[in-house]
């Protein structure tokens, strides 16, 4: 018994950590999962919500054997952590947005950075046409920062499809989840409304987020066993040709407003502090990095 219940404390611990990468656009969730050895069994578990087995054993009363098709002991601590990490960090990274946005975004640069460096090395062998699949990856990732408008709806249905498409990101191994939503310019939206307990956002957003990982998980399990290299490196181009959109001085509003200053004012590029916290942001993921290495060599 007590070691069921140190295995769930660890779960959650894990789950506190891939909620922390979502919530800060630059690592994935899904890498974190990756690390910590428990990728493999979230897909499984999420695979098993679509297999009609899992619901006729549901419908015949058979609830011991439904918890246990669908792992729920494991991903109730995962998701306990999860949603910990999320509520905990958002009024941080609200404050530090609205008060530091060139060191923030510097922040982010360095850890998208990072993350492309070690999924530039995780692709073995770079042939002619991983080439290609990277560059189509970059050019969408491009179009898609560049035709996004700096504002975007606050309506339901927009908040919906966000938390369907971020919540996927999760689960992929190389994009965060929150960087979809800085895409979608609804990241400091999303940010704010945890932070304020907005329950009808987040409700919607849960809805989205519910929906857009059981429609996915399927797929990605498809995905990724048949095409796992050509994902990998399209991801890559994509995170790549998207940096463009955490670019620390890409919204001078927003420094202008942490400065005090009325908007298209000249202000303080803050260029030394930008440095060193890309630098911290690269640092790290590859601590990050270091630190899954030694936990798969004890494994």
């Amino acid at each position: 018994m007590a070691g069921r219940l140190t295995g769930n404390i660890i779960t959650a611990i894990k789950g506190f950590f891939m909620g922390a990468a979502n919530v800060v656009p630059g690592v994935s969730g899904g890498t974190i999962a990756l690390i910590t050895g428990i990728y493999e069994e979230i897909i499984e578990a999420l695979n098993s919500f679509m297999e009609p087995s899992t619901w006729k054993s549901l419908f015949h009363g058979k609830f011991k054997e439904f918890w246990k098709n669908i792992h729920g002991t494991f991903l109730l601590s995962l998701a306990i952590g999860v949603l910990l990490s999320i509520f905990t960090l958002a009024k941080l990274m609200e404050f530090v947005l609205a008060n530091y946005p060139v060191q923030t975004w510097a922040f982010f640069f360095g850890l998208i950075i990072a993350s492309s460096v070690i999924m530039f090395r995780d692709i073995k062998g770079w042939k002619t046409s991983d080439v290609l699949w990277a560059l189509l990856g970059a050019a969408l990732g491009l179009a898609v920062c560049t035709l996004s408008p700096t504002s975007t709806p606050d309506d339901a249905w927009f908040i919906f499809i966000c938390g369907a498409i971020a919540i996927c990101t999760m689960i992929l191994p190389g994009i965060s989840g929150s960087f979809i939503l800085v895409i979608f310019s609804k990241y400091d939206y999303i940010m704010s409304a945890v932070a304020e307990l907005n329950i009808p956002v987040l409700i919607v957003f849960g809805l989205g987020c519910v929906i857009g990982i059981l429609a996915f998980s399927k797929f990605l399990h498809w995905l990724l066993g048949r095409a796992e290299r050509q994902t990998m490196t399209v991801l890559l181009g994509f995170v790549l040709g998207s940096l463009v959109k955490v670019w620390p001085w890409s919204n001078p509003e927003a420094i202008c407003a942490s400065q005090g200053l009325p908007a298209g004012s000249v202000f303080e590029p803050h260029i030394t502090g930008a440095v060193l916290w890309c630098i911290i942001g690269i640092a790290l993921v590859a601590g990050i990095e270091l630190a899954g290495k030694k936990l798969s060599d004890k494994q």
